[in-house]
């Protein structure tokens, strides 16, 4: 694991670690952490785990990193709006670790809404994986996610993630706005918004879909 760090394009400087395994990487990928005011960060066990599996099970150049405002970044929490920058410049960065190869955009709650917002007319993302997305955030003010028709119009390949019983993520309500997309819907049983001692599950469940949705089969 490299611990890296690279600059938004209102100069703020995020912190971040890239794991690549293999001296010329088929893919790149960017993860977005859960809510900075709820202690979320690159460093959560779904997010090891899907880094994990990116790189030593597809080759893929995964890259972790912090929002502004949390631990080592630089900058203040922008309410969801700023951390899309935040996402675009994490792109940059990886592309220039993969050069040439398709890019993963994900995320996880918080991440995952941040995620989808910042791939629209974003033509370097070549797949989506959003795992519980806060259609129903509680006290949490989010950004409104986009139409799930425009994303059937312009979104790159997408798979949604939840749990059978992730309060924030109702399994329903997703496979309606997942249909409605024109995305790929997986619901795990047993299990919440964590995925507690479901993470090596996941992960691998979420590099099975991104094998075949990048075409590094």
């Amino acid at each position: 694991m490299e611990a890296i760090t690279f600059t938004t394009e209102d100069g703020v400087r995020l912190e971040g670690e890239l794991r690549v395994d293999i001296e010329e990487p088929r893919a790149g990928a960017v993860i977005c952490h859960p809510h900075p005011k709820e202690g979320g960060s690159k460093d959560h066990p779904i997010l090891w785990a899907l880094r994990n599996a990116l790189a030593g099970k597809l080759g893929i150049a995964a890259l972790g990193f912090n929002f502004r405002g949390v631990m080592g970044s630089g900058g203040t929490y922008g309410g969801g709006w700023d951390e899309v920058k935040d996402a675009r410049a994490a792109l940059s960065f990886v592309r220039e670790r993969a050069p040439g190869t398709p890019t993963l955009l994900g995320g996880w709650s918080f991440g995952a809404n941040v995620a989808l917002r910042a791939s629209r007319g974003d033509e370097r993302v070549s797949a989506l994986a959003l795992i519980g997305i806060p259609l129903e955030p509680g006290d949490l003010t989010l950004p409104e996610l986009p139409d799930p028709q425009e994303l059937r119009r312009h979104a790159p390949p997408t798979l949604f993630v939840a749990g059978d019983r992730d309060r924030f993520c109702p399994a329903e309500r997703l496979r309606d706005y997942a249909a409605e997309a024109g995305a790929t819907c997986l619901i795990v049983e047993d299990t919440d918004h964590y995925f507690w001692r479901r993470e090596r599950e996941l992960a691998s469940a979420i590099c099975d879909w991104t094998e075949a949705a990048m075409g590094l089969g």
